[in-house]
């Protein structure tokens, strides 16, 4: 008897084990593609980017979307499937390098005597008579 609950309690862990990974792989592309949707968003609002950067991450999470829409018409495959994720972690790192590389436009966070001809900075300290 004890065997029998061991071997149960051996395959039920291991079925445990294969399909908790396979649940949290089949997100919803819709709610994956949303987060991305607010990660942009809320970096063009908190000014990390521009909106260059932003309107590019936006045009390439179009074009995985309609991507998707095309895939699904005749049901996604598993090639399928692993490509869109690879599209949409692709995009999720842009985002995340456009957000810390510190490019954040005209004005903010810039030097603006870097952005003119090279000047001497000992001039700031000789005296001035």
């Amino acid at each position: 008897m004890k065997k029998i609950l061991l071997s149960i309690t051996a395959v039920s862990a291991l079925v445990a084990a294969t399909v908790v990974p396979a649940v949290a792989s089949a997100q919803s592309f819709n709610h994956r593609q949303d987060r991305l949707e607010r990660r942009i968003d809320q970096g063009l609002r908190n000014g990390s980017l521009s909106r260059g950067e932003a309107y590019r991450l936006n045009a390439q999470l179009r074009e995985t979307a309609r991507l998707e829409y095309r895939y699904r018409r005749d049901g996604l495959s598993g090639w399928e499937r692993a490509d869109l994720d690879r599209r949409f972690d692709r995009i999720s790192a842009a985002i995340r390098y456009e957000r810390h590389d510190r490019d954040y436009g005209s004005g903010y966070g810039r030097d603006r005597d870097h952005d003119r001809d090279y000047r001497d900075h000992r001039d700031d300290y000789r005296p001035r008579w």
